[in-house]
């Protein structure tokens, strides 16, 4: 079975960078804008996705034009630079070196659930260093408060925008995946608390390009209810 492309930008071929956005409202202006480079000129296709193959590898800092003072970030991004209204940076996700590749989890009815909330225990990297504490209390099962990107360095992660990519506020993607890889060595499992019925109110720009996302007959606090 063939499966869709991703979306957001992936490695799809060496020295191949997949762009791909689904933006069945955008203006005509619609572009492709990497840094150091002309922009690329995108029209969705009648399923609404819009997708351009380029030279590139990890590290490229993009956004999506929408007009001469509109520049927005993917809503499928994997790491921000600059905030929820930055540019998107292309990661590669299978670089890191993961150590405990064994980890097959546990039975769900053995689950003595830590919640934490990463900002308040140094970030990725300190609430690693404090895991042998946590696992000696008898811990089995640590979850983690909203980490998608929200505005702002301080949040309890409700008004998240971007939910691929974790707050940089709390360290970098690399930091995550060591915090998890700890984790497992401890027998340790790790879960998302994650936030789908509704966007933070500023830096969500999906309703620009991409309309049908919502529903406008059903009002919420943070706008218009995701449909």
């Amino acid at each position: 079975m063939n499966r869709p492309a991703a979306m957001g930008a992936t490695v799809c071929a060496p020295g191949k960078i997949r762009f791909r956005l689904w933006a069945p409202s955008a203006p005509p202006a619609l572009a492709l804008e990497i840094e150091g480079r002309a922009p690329i000129a995108l029209r969705p296709g009648p399923d609404g996705y819009a997708q351009a193959i380029v030279d590139g590898a990890p590290g490229l800092r993009y956004r999506y034009r929408l007009a001469v003072d509109c520049a927005v970030p993917d809503p499928a991004s994997r790491l921000q630079d600059g905030d929820v209204h930055g540019h998107s940076v292309v990661v590669g996700p299978d670089r890191y070196p993961w150590r405990h590749t064994g980890w097959r989890g546990r039975p769900w009815q053995d689950s003595v659930i830590y919640e934490a909330h990463a900002g308040l225990c140094g970030g990725y990297a300190g609430l690693r260093r404090r895991l042998p504490e946590v696992a000696r209390l008898g811990v089995t099962l640590l979850e983690l408060m909203p980490i998608a990107d929200f505005p702002g360095p301080r949040n309890w992660g409700y008004d998240g925008v971007l939910p691929y990519a974790p707050d940089t506020a709390y360290g970098t993607p690399d930091e995550l995946k060591a915090l998890i890889d700890a984790a497992h060595g401890l027998q340790m499992g790790v879960m998302l608390d994650v936030v789908y019925n509704h966007f933070g109110p500023d830096g969500n720009y999906l309703h620009r390009y991409a309309a049908d996302f919502f529903d406008a007959r059903a009002d919420t606090p943070w706008g218009a209810a995701i449909d």
